[in-house]
């Protein structure tokens, strides 16, 4: 009975949380689709050059959420009420801080951030644009993935999901309407983008307005060691968005280099639909967060183990789906984006679509594997599976594989790299495991 509880409670919280994060990721998605269609390939290119900077925004709030959040599960099952507000506190000083940078960057070095990623021309005036106003929305963005992360570890992950949800849905009919009828153009793609994280928060207040949040901010001062571990646990959140971000910037100068304004085109098909299947990894590992940290908390071991196995195995079964959709239907998925028919964006996009896509289990497993640690007090094993894939070797094998095979050895960097870290993973969980049965034993 107890088995089938944690399977319950396990499809209860993953189902959510990924179809929620898809939800979440067709913010860009849906930008993509409709800025192809109303703006072409110079509409594509721009967006593309610009998203990098949103992965920065979405990844420093899941930063700051998921590592609140955990902690806040921790000490809520351990039934530190106080701590558990204090922490929550802590976090929206933290969003705080962050809000203010990226609204500064935004108001102040938007034109040289993308002009430094090669924009030119009327390629320049649209990036310009949508970076500038996507960081003026920051604090809203910051906000949102906070307390998507403190409501869904307060037992709510319906109401997270709903909001999530609701916000991309908003974004998607917005972004139609302020593109086409209102014929705002670029502006109209990243004003709806921006008002998606408000409406999400406007379905959250419900949680706040019933009075079922089990958390609220407290009057507490600033403690750099409350927030450097806030931080610290949530940084493996941040590097897989961040990662994601770079991975953006290297490809799209080393492609730019190779195929020019069409290869950046075509690298945006594949980069976006790169963000919905990342968001699905990362929804089955948002999922186990809250589930991990309450057994970690009261010393549960085999739920822990139970949780895992299961996250594994969900993620291996959305792989080879996801896989197989890809390696069949690479000329329909490029064809949605590609409004001009141009045929040297399709036959890149094509080919890059079925190498980039081999990476899709070994991603899947370092991302489940890094929440895995940070939600059971471990974040350097998760630090160092972050970093890797994110900046040490993803980086300099684009590099290589870019010199050696063109534009195919750009394409085959991306799986390179998540199976060489993977394995890296699997060393490190394994001598985890061992440490935690000599505990077992000794306890």
């Amino acid at each position: 009975m107890k088995k089938k509880n944690r399977l319950q409670e396990f499809a209860r919280y993953v189902s959510l949380n990924v179809m929620g994060m898809i939800g979440l990721s067709c913010y860009i998605l849906a930008d993509t689709f409709f800025v192809s269609k109303g703006l072409g390939t110079d509409g594509l290119t721009a967006l593309n050059l610009a998203i990098p900077i949103y992965n920065f925004i979405h990844g420093s709030g899941l930063m700051i959420g998921m590592g609140g959040g955990t902690r806040y599960s921790i000490q809520k099952s351990q039934e530190d009420h106080k701590a558990a507000n204090r922490t929550f506190t802590h976090t929206l000083y933290l969003a705080a801080v962050f809000a203010v940078i990226f609204v500064a960057v935004g108001l102040l070095f938007a034109g040289d951030i993308v002009y430094l990623f090669g924009a030119r021309d009327n390629v320049y005036t649209m990036s310009r644009t949508y970076l500038r106003v996507i960081l003026l929305f920051a604090p809203a963005f910051l906000l949102n993935n906070v307390l998507l992360c403190f409501v869904r570890n307060d037992g709510a992950p319906q109401l997270s999901m709903a909001a999530m949800i609701g916000g991309s849905l908003s974004n998607v009919v917005l972004d139609w309407v302020f593109i086409f009828p209102c014929g705002m153009g670029i502006f109209g793609a990243v004003f709806a983008t921006g008002l998606a994280p408000i409406i999400s928060m406007l379905i959250l207040s419900s949680h706040f307005i019933r009075r079922h949040n089990g958390f609220y901010p407290v009057k507490c001062r600033p403690q750099p060691g409350q927030a450097g571990w806030i931080l610290s646990s949530g940084v493996p959140s941040l590097v897989t968005e961040v990662s994601s971000g770079v991975v953006m910037i290297v490809f799209n100068s080393i492609i730019m280099n190779l195929n020019g304004n069409v290869g950046v085109a075509a690298y945006g098909v594949i980069a976006n639909l790169s963000l919905v299947i990342i968001a699905i990894y990362t929804g089955i590992a948002q999922g186990i967060q809250p589930l991990l940290s309450r057994s970690f908390g009261g010393r549960n071991y085999e739920d822990i183990r139970v949780f895992l196995r299961c996250a594994l195995t969900v993620m291996a079964v959305f792989s080879v789906c996801i896989y197989l959709l890809v390696f069949f239907g690479a000329s329909p998925i490029t064809a949605v984006f590609n409004s001009e028919h141009d045929p040297v964006l399709q036959t890149i996009a094509m080919e890059g679509l079925r190498l980039y896509f081999l990476a899709c289990p070994f991603a899947g497993f370092n991302i489940i594997i890094s929440i895995y640690f940070t939600s059971t007090e471990r974040p350097l094993p998760a630090h160092i599976i972050s970093l890797l894939r994110g900046f040490i070797v993803i980086v300099p094998m684009a590099f290589l594989l870019s010199f050696l095979g063109q534009i195919r050895g750009v394409w085959c960097a991306f799986p390179a790299t998540e199976l060489l870290v993977a394995l890296i993973g699997a060393l490190l969980f394994w001598r985890c495991q061992k440490s935690i049965t000599k505990e077992e034993r000794t306890s």
